[in-house]
């Protein structure tokens, strides 16, 4: 097992306990809300995002109890768009993660609220006290994420992924889009340590650029599984932009264009980081692990 596998694994593990933590079941009528939500967010998964945050609270030495918070409130808002995505309303999908889509396993009216709640007790937890002693930069947490969620950001983003001129955009275009839906999350993920620490306007440049490279090779490497890919690797339905005329980085660029374009970003997003010596390292074979994944 890698180094970096060993790692993500542990950072997984802790964001689990957190989450578990952070979500108690309760008994009565709400409580099945919280099972769905739940279910959604202890399903397992990569935690890439929550990852990233462990990794950039360590260029600053930010308190882990801290850090954890925040990785924790990024997973919720991460799982709640899944949930969301999955809805035969938007994607309609049956599977997410290898096992039916929470939708499915619970009902529709039940997945919504499950992700409204997500996505109002990330911002809770940020908020809270715990999450930080200086409400400063609590705050500033809490602003960051809501523009990284909203329509200047994923929601944004989703909008552009449904509507009628999804299929016809170019390359530009479909960076735009990947930009907002998949890399705005990204983004806060990799700041979310230099907020916490209060860093200077340098390192918040350089992890800005690292997520935005970092954030477009994740999408370009999505649309490579989804062409190529198989459902058993991925824990979904594949195939579904092709199926739907939809543009895309392998569609735009070819297979081989789009791996090579994957690639370039990696590179890049290390040559990002060389600000920070070896403490960025972490974040560096997160780039290769981005372009190497297979699900």
């Amino acid at each position: 097992m890698s180094d970096l596998t060993q790692s993500m694994r542990d950072v997984a593990d802790r964001v689990y306990r957190q989450l578990d933590e952070l979500l108690r079941p309760v008994e009565g009528p709400r409580g099945r809300v919280i099972d769905a939500m739940r279910y959604a967010c202890l399903a397992g998964g990569k935690r890439l995002r929550p990852y990233l945050v462990m990794s950039s609270a360590n260029l600053f030495d930010v308190k882990q109890k801290n850090a954890l918070r925040v990785a924790a409130t990024i997973e919720m808002i991460h799982c709640y768009s899944l949930i969301h995505d999955d809805l035969p309303a938007m994607d309609d999908s049956d599977m997410r993660r290898g096992r039916p889509s929470t939708h499915n396993e619970f009902d529709e009216a039940t997945a919504i609220l499950a992700g409204d709640g997500l996505l109002t007790e990330a911002f809770a937890v940020l908020a809270d006290g715990a999450t930080h002693d200086d409400a400063t930069i609590r705050a500033r947490l809490v602003l960051t994420l809501a523009n990284a969620a909203g329509i200047g950001g994923m929601v944004g983003g989703q909008m552009i992924d449904i509507s009628g001129d999804r299929s016809n955009l170019d390359l530009a275009g479909i960076s735009e889009l990947q930009r907002l839906k998949t890399g705005a999350l990204i983004k806060f993920s990799c700041i979310a340590g230099a907020i916490l620490a209060s860093a200077d306007d340098t390192a918040f440049a350089a992890l800005n650029n690292y997520a935005d490279d970092l954030g477009l090779a994740f999408q370009v490497v999505d649309d490579l599984l989804d062409a190529e890919g198989t459902a058993e690797e991925i824990g979904k339905p594949i195939g579904q932009d092709a199926d739907r005329d939809k543009a895309t980085f392998v569609k735009l660029l070819g297979r081989d264009g789009a791996r090579n374009k994957a690639r370039e970003l990696a590179d890049s997003a290390c040559a990002r980081l060389d600000l920070f010596g070896d403490k960025a390292e972490p974040l560096r074979q997160v780039a290769q692990f981005v372009v190497d994944r297979r699900s």
